[in-house]
């Protein structure tokens, strides 16, 4: 006769039924299983150029969006005067040639082959800044005369003397 009781057969595995998971429509959800799992905090040795990164919200030429880049080109064209400039830091100012403030120029908008030094003539036509779009930098950047006397480094690393 046969029972209605399964019985195990010899050298099989016993069969575990399957689990319930806690977002299962079948198990309740409780505070515990909706917390977000804690994540562990990594301490990260300061990185050495921590101190030369440019704010986030400043558009450099790789995050502008296009049509402030769009913007930038149809503009008129200003002169001045390189300030001063940090390779190292990647940003500098310009003096522009009508008055008024110093105008922040980043190293990726920058044009030709050599770093700008103090003194030298440029052209540049001006984006504004977000997010309050009140400051403007310079954009384009191109040195239109080299500063007599000095010595000019190529972005390649080259010192020739102007």
């Amino acid at each position: 006769m046969m029972s209605s009781e399964a019985t195990p057969i010899q050298g099989s595995r016993p069969v575990t039924p399957p689990l319930t998971s806690a977002r299962s429509p079948h198990s309740p959800l409780s505070a515990e299983t909706l917390q977000p799992p804690a994540c562990r905090h990594r301490d990260r040795s300061p990185s050495p150029m921590r101190g030369y990164l440019i704010p986030s919200p400043l558009p450099t030429r790789r995050n502008r969006t296009c049509s402030a880049t769009a913007r930038a080109s149809e503009g008129p064209m200003f002169t001045g005067v390189c300030k001063c400039f940090s390779r190292s830091k990647g940003h500098g100012f310009i003096t522009p040639s009508d008055g008024g403030k110093d105008i922040f120029v980043h190293i990726s908008d920058i044009e030709g082959e050599y770093v700008p030094v103090e003194g030298d003539e440029v052209s540049y036509k001006i984006c504004s800044i977000p997010p309050k779009h009140e400051k403007v930098q310079a954009v384009e950047v191109t040195i239109t005369h080299l500063k007599p006397g000095t010595k000019h480094e190529t972005w390649s690393g080259h010192v020739v003397s102007s």
